[in-house]
């Protein structure tokens, strides 16, 4: 059977990796968190001071999943992504948070006040899902809201329910 590969992105502290884990669980698609595999090869080209984390080698970091992506059946979470092939995604959610609610969620993680200040920045003007809608096929870039724990269970049934459309449209 063949299952799609989805991307789910957003600024840091939306919910990608609760809302990803989640849905691996529920529909049987594999889970990869791309901060976790940089982290585990290494696969870094410097660290950010300004920023206070390392930076990802991004040709590193395709070449490290072409494989996964390759078979398919595979959910991505991720806070960018501009620099993945846009053929590994048949769906992209781009999951947006409140700004308050990101905030205290940030704040809680001990970013630097400049991180801050920059990831909210970000949230405001809407730059993942600018740069989802730049990189992929419009029709296949969804935003959800990702507030509390009653959209989550909402983003999980809408993305279950996608899934099983594609599935049917694509296993005939």
């Amino acid at each position: 059977m063949v299952l799609p590969n989805i991307l789910i992105t957003g600024t840091p502290g939306v919910g990608k990796t609760t809302l990803g884990k989640e849905l691996a669980s529920r529909s049987g698609l594999k889970y990869i968190n791309v901060g976790d595999v940089a982290r585990e090869g290494a696969l870094y080209s410097g660290y950010d001071e300004e920023y206070d984390c390392p930076i990802s080698d991004e040709e590193k970091v395709v070449d490290e999943l072409e494989n996964h992506m390759t078979e398919g059946g595979v959910t991505v979470d991720y806070h960018g992504c501009d620099f993945f092939p846009e053929w590994w995604f048949h769906a992209v959610f781009v999951l947006r948070t409140d700004n308050s609610i990101l905030y205290k969620r940030l704040e809680t993680r001990g970013y630097n006040e400049k991180k801050l200040r920059d990831n909210i920045k970000c949230e405001i003007c809407q730059v993942l899902y600018e740069e989802a809608m730049l990189s992929y096929r419009e029709d296949i870039v969804h935003q959800l809201p990702s507030n509390t724990p009653e959209e989550l269970e909402e983003n999980i049934s809408q993305i279950l329910g996608w899934i099983e459309q594609w599935v049917k449209d694509h296993n005939l």
